[in-house]
């Protein structure tokens, strides 16, 4: 188990114009950390899910290693997105309360992600009086952050930007959550956007940043769609640009993808991440479909944030190996990390492959990082082009 050496966040700051979005629900709030920059795991990746146990199991992982919030947004959840007017069955709804109020009681903030799968294509009343209803039915799960995603939608609507923020606007009107953040459905620089989305309609960002209060925060991906590195200079034209620092959403160490799913992104976030205070208004990382070795990687990101220059990103892997996992198996992770991460499975041989199953089977009844791994050499994380369409 991790040492709880990581100082707490019980909470994060809320910009203060959000308080009459929030009316008297709205927080002042202590700072229990050095960080600024709240910090957050937000579980949005295609794929296989995570287990609710698993879901659970963070609440306590991310308050010991300093995270601050959670934001509940799997895409596999189907009432979050293409049934999205359903309402949860009632074991789902259960298991949802816990889950809530497991992060509350170890003082991590809780969120929940809605993408109403192309809201703004229908008429603008019957839009918002669709969005308000479910709204509505997501105060009862009282969250702290009601995250409204838009990305991975077609785009090419010449009133996008205006009908989005008709949309937003409903959303705040109607939540109890204390935070806001959107996604937009062009997130990014990324050309890859418009191949897969359409043409983004003129004055898209420029539209946005006029219409949206400026205490509602705006996701953002970097430069790509899956970023390495965030050089100030973009941060700062993405601040420009959409009239508010960005929030950031950090696709790294997720795994989901064709290309992505043949690797354990296992090594630490990189040093240019302990240079990011300051110029974000949140940093949400998605994690892998594997949570329990998401946990290794994810464990260095607040680490990074304290430690600015100091931080060296493969000694807080090796660190972060020693501490999450007994001495054999950390040692072999840390051996293995260029094969797991840098060869991948699709470029492993067969005689690798056994070598492998082999050198993490006698850790299989006592770790559940090592059942992840031995599942995904055989082949249990294999990328399913139906997520994508569900």
């Amino acid at each position: 188990m991790p040492e709880s050496q990581a100082l707490l966040a019980d909470d994060f700051p809320y910009p203060p114009q959000l308080g009459k979005l929030a009316g008297n629900r709205r927080e002042v709030i202590m700072a229990h950390t050095s960080v600024s920059t709240p910090l957050g795991v937000i579980e949005g990746f295609f794929g296989r899910p995570w287990s609710w146990s698993a879901r659970e199991s963070y609440a306590s992982f991310m308050a010991q290693h300093g995270y601050d919030f959670y934001i509940y947004a799997p895409k596999s959840d189907a009432i979050l997105r293409r049934r999205w007017q359903e309402d949860w069955t009632a074991a789902q709804w259960s298991q949802l309360l816990q889950l809530r109020s497991r992060y509350q009681q170890a003082g991590v903030k809780f969120g929940v992600g809605l993408s109403p799968y192309e809201l703004y294509r229908q008429p603008s009343a019957d839009s918002r009086v669709a969005l308000t209803r479910k709204i509505e039915s997501l105060n009862r799960l009282e969250p702290d952050i009601l995250c409204l995603l838009f990305d991975d939608m077609r785009g090419d609507l010449p009133e996008l930007a205006q009908r989005q923020v008709e949309l937003v606007q409903t959303a705040a009107n109607t939540t109890s959550a204390s935070r806001i953040v959107f996604c937009p459905t062009y997130y990014s620089f990324d050309p890859i956007l418009e191949k897969v989305f359409g043409a983004r309609p003129a004055d898209y960002w420029k539209t946005l940043a006029q219409g949206l209060d400026s205490a509602i925060d705006i996701f953002w991906t970097g430069p790509k769609v899956c970023s390495e590195h965030y050089p100030e200079a973009h941060l700062e034209q993405v601040n420009s640009l959409l009239g508010r620092r960005p929030f950031l959403w950090d696709n790294y160490p997720v795994n989901d993808s064709q290309k992505l799913c043949q690797q354990l992104r296992l090594q630490a976030f990189s040093k240019d991440r302990a240079h990011l205070e300051g110029h974000l208004a949140g940093h949400a990382v998605n994690p892998m479909n594997q949570p329990y070795l998401s946990q290794i990687p994810l464990s260095t990101l607040p680490q990074a944030y304290r430690e600015g220059d100091g931080y060296q990103t493969e000694a807080a892997f090796i660190q972060a190996c020693q501490r999450l996992c007994e001495p054999a198996l950390a040692e072999r992770l840390i051996e293995d990390r260029p094969l797991l991460q840098d060869t991948g499975l699709d470029a492993l041989t067969e005689s690798q492959r056994l070598h492998l199953k082999n050198r993490y089977q006698p850790f299989a009844d006592s770790s559940v990082s090592a059942q992840e791994l031995l599942n995904w050499l055989s082949g249990h994380y294999a990328f399913d082009p139906a997520c994508l369409t569900e």
